[in-house]
């Protein structure tokens, strides 16, 4: 049985909230009181995921577009009246490939989803949490981020940078009640394997001194924790969740 997190009160926003580790941390903050926006591109999927979400609402948003974001934000505040934590968890991986032969396409769609719309929701939310003097993020980046793993060179590029805001921003934000954090999961098995070859997969798998794939309720319980007001100290860190792949 998971610690409790108090989060009575709390108004969450989790990107890529209809699967995956985005769901299971919405439903973690939701049943540690919170109301959550799932933004997500999926409409159809969030709405089905946020039926089982209890005061849950979904913002349909499309996270490589600045004004898509800024919409969801502005669309999440009349609902909410405002946002306590902003979890960006909203990826995709890609292909698996040399960097030699990578598509410039895919490259561009990488970068402007993983490491651009985290830079907008932030840039979107982060003036919200100052007028209100309190806030929480937490960054999804990766083990890639801190390793790069090969044919991911987009990947592990944009999760290095996720890592870099992440920092930047905590400093930036450190006098004030606001703190910004990241995770660094190793892979979990969810529909973002469907995007990998099996010796990608594979490869990943062996990296992991665990010997398994992290399981999304893992990463929601860390979550749950620093996005919570206990978490009043801590900002700008890198939270390691590798199963023991890296821990520096």
């Amino acid at each position: 049985m998971a610690n409790s997190i108090d989060l009575a009160g709390q108004f969450a926003v989790v990107t890529g909230g209809a699967q995956g580790i985005g769901f299971a941390v919405a439903d973690r903050l939701t049943r540690s009181g919170a109301k959550v926006a799932l933004w997500d591109r999926d409409d159809a999927l969030a709405r089905e995921s946020s039926a089982r979400l209890p005061g849950s609402i979904v913002v349909k948003v499309e996270q490589s577009d600045a004004h898509s974001v800024q919409a969801a934000a502005e669309a999440t505040i009349k609902a909410f009246g405002r946002i306590d934590v902003l979890v960006n968890n909203a990826g995709i991986a890609g292909p698996n490939m040399p960097l030699a032969e990578y598509p410039l396409d895919a490259w561009h769609d990488i970068i402007n989803i993983n490491l651009n719309g985290v830079f907008y929701c932030c840039k979107s939310v982060v003036p919200v949490m100052k007028s209100q003097g309190y806030g929480r993020i937490v960054n999804i980046a990766s083990i890639a981020g801190k390793e790069g793993n090969p044919n991911a060179s987009a990947y592990s590029a944009s999760k290095a940078g996720v890592i870099a805001i992440t920092k930047s921003l905590g400093k930036e934000l450190a006098g004030q009640d606001i703190a910004v954090n990241c995770v660094t999961p190793a892979a979990a098995k969810t529909a973002i394997f469907d995007q990998m070859k099996q010796e990608h997969i594979d490869y990943m798998l062996s990296r992991i001194p665990r010997g398994r794939f992290l399981h999304v309720d893992e990463a929601a319980n860390m979550i749950a924790w620093l996005v919570s007001k206990e978490n009043s100290f801590t900002t700008g860190a890198v939270f390691d969740l590798s199963g023991g792949r890296a821990t520096y």
